[in-house]
């Protein structure tokens, strides 16, 4: 499992959300550098959410391997409704008290307008058991969303929802992550390996 590239609002740390922003240069850089490492994965399948980033962060991955790219709208980033494109401290400015609450509690008190992340990772979840049940041993890359993995990760591992922005604060972009699926049991083997090697790829 993938975070997408950089794109101009994470590389200014607005909220993007379901908002489909495009790549960046280095984001396009990125996805290169994810394509090159695809090439010799032995991967048996392709997927990401049908997100302008995700999609072009994969296409170098399909490529390298001539593998179909798979989409699914499952995939999607939690949607941060009234919080989409802005910064936190635009946020803070805008509805103080929202944003107290969700820093507090981001799953309890989510933004204003926003996407139930309980609701995000139950659709999120079923996709990627649909996605292993149809690759059922072999390896899979999903290039998907921050946010979204953090909250589905927490899930899986026993961890509070609310507790992701803590407990995993930081995805890199095209940082690996990877499960294994078996058994009905999952199994967490890496966790944000840098794929891309610029130092200040921290957002």
């Amino acid at each position: 499992m993938v975070r997408h590239g950089e794109t101009v609002w994470h590389a200014e740390n607005r909220y993007t959300g379901t908002t489909d922003v495009p790549l960046t240069d280095r984001g396009r850089d990125q996805a290169r550098s994810l394509g090159a490492w695809a090439a010799g994965a032995g991967l048996a399948a392709v997927w990401s959410s049908d997100l302008t980033r995700a999609v072009e962060t994969l296409a170098p991955a399909a490529a390298s391997t001539a593998l179909p790219p798979f989409r699914d709208d499952r995939l999607r980033e939690v949607a941060f409704g009234d919080g989409e494109g802005l910064t936190g401290a635009e946020m803070r400015e805008r509805f103080p008290d929202r944003y107290a609450a969700f820093e507090k509690d981001p799953v309890g008190d989510h933004l204003p307008g926003g996407e139930d992340p309980v609701a995000a990772v139950a659709r999120a979840s079923a996709c990627l058991d649909e996605i292993a049940a149809a690759h059922e041993g072999g390896r899979v890359l999903v290039v998907w969303h921050s946010t979204l993995m953090r909250l589905v990760l927490c899930d899986w591992l026993g961890i509070p929802l609310s507790e992701y922005r803590r407990r995993l604060p930081v995805v890199r972009n095209v940082g690996l992550t990877e499960v294994r699926v078996a058994g009905g049991r999952r199994s967490l083997l890496q966790f944000n390996t840098p794929v891309w090697t610029d130092e200040e790829d921290h957002r």
